[in-house]
């Protein structure tokens, strides 16, 4: 016994919004071209890889493939010609694998990825004519994208954990920086040394720290540390990664 669940949005467009004609399929592009544009340059605006014409092509390359499937399945009445939608979006998640390291020793990509691969399902849900499936989703994504980073930022600047891209002048100051680590009430988890500054006269490094002991009034955020320890005259540059 099969359920049909009717699209809320699609019974207020009416029925030629639910078949595969010329009016739905131009209605399906435009919104996949649309929203994807706004995602594009939400991330464009961040100066992220991959932006506004990147995310257009995925969104819509996804929906163009999920309405060839429609048609396909009318014609051939066999579910396996749903193939080409899902082919899309595998290659999404392979072009849109831009995860790089930095010299610093961070990871970048990771949220443009995922984006990029949401995006291209959503285009895929707007190309099979699931209109509140498609709003839903999209509003959902558009949230993560925009408002989630402030939150992030909130949580990141009161964790007990954090990391610091450090440029010592010279190899020998690193025992001076553990002394004052420690007097700051932190403990030092790991450091890795940089190999991409291997000749330029610096010794930089990767450390990860822990707060186990918050001085009262002082140094509450990771940037007040961050900036205490940018006064020491044997630190040519460190910041947050």
């Amino acid at each position: 016994m099969s359920i049909v669940v009717q699209d809320p949005i699609a019974a207020l467009l009416g029925p030629w919004s639910v078949r595969v004609n010329l009016y739905s399929i131009l209605f399906r592009l435009v919104m996949a071209v649309i929203m994807a544009a706004v995602i594009g340059c939400e991330r464009s605006s961040k100066r992220h890889s991959a932006g506004l014409r990147t995310f257009i092509l995925v969104s819509l390359g996804s929906a163009v493939a999920a309405i060839t499937d429609i048609c396909l399945l009318n014609e051939s009445g066999e579910s396996f010609a749903i193939v080409s939608a899902a082919a899309v979006v595998s290659a999404a998640m392979i072009s849109g694998n831009c995860i790089v390291f930095s010299s610093k020793s961070q990871i970048k990509g990771l949220t443009t990825s995922a984006g990029l691969w949401v995006c291209g399902i959503v285009g895929i849900a707007i190309g099979a004519g699931f209109y509140t499936v498609t709003l839903v989703s999209y509003l959902v994504l558009l949230f993560v994208l925009s408002k989630l980073p402030l939150i992030e930022a909130i949580l990141k600047e009161r964790s007990n954990h954090f990391e610091v891209h450090l440029e010592l002048k010279n190899s020998s100051n690193l025992q001076d920086f553990v002394s004052t680590i420690r007097k700051l009430g932190l403990r030092i988890d790991d450091i890795e040394s940089n190999p991409a500054y291997a000749n330029s006269g610096l010794s930089v490094y990767s450390v990860s720290m822990t707060v186990y002991e918050r001085h009262a009034g002082e140094y509450e955020k990771h940037s007040e540390v961050v900036e205490a320890l940018r006064s020491l005259d044997y630190i040519n540059y460190i910041e947050e990664i």
